[in-house]
């Protein structure tokens, strides 16, 4: 890879990267220890992404919501305009502890 220029999201569990085009090039699930589900930052013959692909008309632009951990991803061309919101969830259970999906695991030990 020639750019390490990467957004990333997360829930305390587990984490991605997001390319300046919207591509999710890393990904391990559901655990940081996990294996990974998209690893072309590693390998990009082999290691596979999650993206939109757009022709070279399209202006990209990417940026954080204010006060969030969301990744905007802008598309925009004399075609139209569309975005992509990059997250991952994580929210306090009503009896205590948290949920961050995907999880096989018991949250409330967090």
């Amino acid at each position: 890879m020639n750019n390490l220029d990467y957004g990333i999201i997360g829930n305390c569990r587990s984490a991605a990267l997001v390319s300046k085009n919207g591509s999710i090039d890393w990904c391990c699930l559901p655990e940081f220890d996990s294996s990974s589900l998209f690893a072309k930052l590693l390998d990009e013959e082999i290691g596979g992404s999650f993206e939109i692909l757009v022709d070279d008309s399209y202006t990209i632009e990417q940026r954080y919501k204010k006060h969030t951990a969301v990744l905007i991803t802008n598309f925009s061309s004399s075609e139209g305009v569309f975005e992509i919101r990059d997250f991952m969830p994580r929210y306090r259970k009503a009896g205590g502890g948290y949920n961050a999906p995907p999880n096989w695991l018991d949250s409330s030990s967090i």
